[in-house]
């Protein structure tokens, strides 16, 4: 997200437009005051989205710039709107007057004071009635809210709060790349991910001016948000899954290996045995993959380097594929040693059940070892360097 705006004002007060000629004059009148009344150096800027009810005119006439954004999307028109800002600083909100623009002091006042995101809270600040959905209110916000804190130790109460602000220069720095409603979570997780400030105030929360429907959408929209949070953190999506699906499989494998196993009249035997087995390749699969996205987005430089990055690095092509042959044909070995007892019997039913646990173990280690060898392939591709320029 490259500019060469100049950035000459203080303030930059960004409203992303889409069909918002109900309420787009109220919220830039309320803009303008905030801004006149402060004596700040600052701007309204409209970034316009596609409308077709005369948005742009009405934010033109009222003294607003407006910059018209081709690609359609809630984030594209805010990294649109953000590309163009002449502020230092930019406080961005929806145009559906559902915030009151007249009153920012807080969100002025902690970039001043050096803080990088200012994050509202509109569970500190005040819903009032109807201003959100029961879901929204009760489900959608406090658990996305939740899981973002945990996963990234982000301490916001509110964590799509729609009103908030910004060192420009601060999430230029971030290269901030989706173009959807999901571009609310992606400020703030590359925002912890970098170890910007952030700083949260108390945001009232006012009903829709609008008499039409939201372009939010509950279950598409909040889908999108989980599934951001997930992308950014490979250990919640795959690491810790993988490591209580390891444990449970090592532990199922080695009490039942030798026979079945009663716990409160209740016996295990072989089809928790392969269960077992299912739960280590599973856990296996998750570890392989989670170290494929974890190098690739290094690569990408959508995470920080960790401290343990040296050992990222030693795992290479030749390791990966080495770890996997081995693991491949030590079950390679099992599996023909298995397959010789049950040839002594002429195919029959098989001498015993530890030879079907044995049977099933072997196939597990066959398969981890192909799953590790083709991942360790794909780390290779990822890892193969690209000549800025082609000699003729």
């Amino acid at each position: 997200m490259n500019s060469n705006v100049e950035l000459d004002k203080e303030l930059t007060v960004l409203m992303p437009c889409l069909n918002e000629a109900e309420t787009l004059a109220t919220c830039i009148h309320k803009a303008q005051s905030f801004i006149k009344s402060r004596g700040i150096d600052g701007e309204v800027l409209i970034a316009d989205n596609g409308s077709t009810d005369g948005s742009q005119d009405i934010a033109t006439d009222l003294g607003a710039r407006v910059v018209d954004v081709a690609e359609k999307g809630y984030g594209a028109a805010l990294l649109g709107g953000i590309q163009h800002a002449k502020g230092r600083y930019v406080i961005m909100g929806d145009a559906d007057d559902s915030y009151d623009f007249s009153e920012l002091d807080g969100f002025v006042q902690s970039l001043r004071d050096g803080s990088e995101l200012v994050m509202g809270n509109r569970f500190q600040g005040g819903i009032e009635p109807g201003a959100m959905p029961f879901l929204h209110k009760y489900l959608g916000n406090p658990v996305l809210s939740m899981i973002g804190r945990v996963f990234f130790n982000i301490s916001c109460g509110d964590f799509h709060c729609g009103l908030r602000g910004f060192n420009r220069e601060s999430i230029n720095r971030l290269q901030l790349n989706t173009t959807g409603m999901e571009f609310a979570s992606e400020m703030v997780v590359r925002s912890s991910l970098a170890e910007l400030k952030i700083d949260e105030v108390p945001t009232k929360l006012h009903p829709d001016g609008r008499t039409r429907s939201p372009h939010l959408q509950t279950w598409r929209d909040g889908w999108r948000h989980l599934c951001f949070l997930f992308m950014y953190s490979p250990n919640w999506l795959f690491f810790y899954p993988a490591c209580l699906l390891l444990i449970f499989g090592v532990f199922t494998v080695v009490s039942l290996f030798s026979g079945p196993v009663t716990i409160m009249g209740v016996e295990f035997e072989n089809k928790t045995f392969f269960a077992g087995c299912l739960s280590l390749l599973v856990g296996f699969q998750c570890i392989s993959l989670g170290l494929v996205v974890r190098k690739y987005a290094l690569r990408k430089g959508f995470l920080p380097m960790p401290s343990y990055k040296h050992w990222l690095d030693k795992i290479t092509l030749e390791l990966g594929a080495l770890i996997g042959l081995v693991t491949g044909m030590i079950g390679g070995l099992v599996m023909m040693w298995c397959v010789f007892q049950w040839y002594r019997v002429d195919f029959g039913e098989l001498p015993s059940p530890e030879l079907s646990r044995l049977i099933v173990l072997s196939m597990t280690f066959i398969t981890c070892g192909i799953q590790t060898f083709c991942s360790a392939f794909i780390i290779g591709v990822m890892g193969i360097k690209q000549a800025s320029t082609v000699t003729k």
